[in-house]
């Protein structure tokens, strides 16, 4: 299930990035990217739509995914 990022309020949008964030890790390559900023370029994402926040039911978990990784699933 899709969870529209306006539905949550600001706080937990940011807890749920940064724990994302932290769980993907913050090295880009040749730069490093703090987390505030990694933080600010997934919420771009979302508000772009280039990135969904998903729940599973079956999992009981939320997680950040690309949009292109829901629409390719059979």
């Amino acid at each position: 299930m899709i969870i529209p990022f306006t539905d949550l309020s600001s706080e937990t949008l940011d807890n749920l990035i940064e724990q994302f964030v932290l769980q993907e890790g913050t090295e880009y390559g040749e730069h490093d990217i703090s987390l505030s900023e990694k933080v600010i370029q997934v919420k771009q994402q979302l508000k772009v739509g280039e990135a969904v926040i998903v729940y599973s039911e079956l999992h009981e978990s939320v997680n950040i995914v690309p949009a292109a990784q829901l629409r390719n699933k059979p």
